[in-house]
């Protein structure tokens, strides 16, 4: 079973936390972790405590080994915006957008990665995306 964290409407463009969801992705958690620790920016802070916050999540509910997981989902979304208006001379206006995110990560150890993949190639939806980059991560790391 895959585990799961959301963080909705974070309060920073997505086109600044992206870079940092595609470092991550498919790397092992610690490792992902570590990657981002060094980082000064707030994206990667932000993405850190949602991988932070999947990892609670699995030992939580008793994953047998948490540190083997990997990064197997790390997706940021564009939220609503805050719209507002700033004056400008001869009465005109200028519009200020004001970007959110919803950032979800999802990890998941090799072996419910080939789970994934054995049942829910042929579902529909969000399953059958978790299983296609299951099979990427799986074809990637064959030994």
């Amino acid at each position: 079973m895959p585990y799961t964290a959301k963080h909705r409407f974070a309060d920073m463009g997505p086109r600044k936390i992206r870079p940092f969801a595609n470092l991550v992705r498919g790397r092992n958690v610690n490792e992902a972790l570590e990657l981002l620790q060094f980082y000064p920016n707030r994206g990667a802070k932000l993405l850190a405590a949602v991988i932070k916050s999947a990892y609670s999540n699995a030992d939580f509910l008793e994953h047998p080994d948490p540190d083997d997981l990997v990064v197997l989902e790390c997706r940021v979304d564009g939220a609503p915006m805050y719209k507002r208006i700033q004056p400008r001379a001869r009465g005109t206006a200028f519009r200020i957008l004001r970007r959110m995110s919803h950032i979800t990560v999802t990890l998941a150890d090799e072996q419910e990665m080939q789970d994934l993949v054995a049942n829910d190639l042929k579902a529909g939806g969000r399953q059958q995306n978790l299983a296609r980059l299951a099979l990427g991560w799986l074809k990637r790391h064959a030994v």
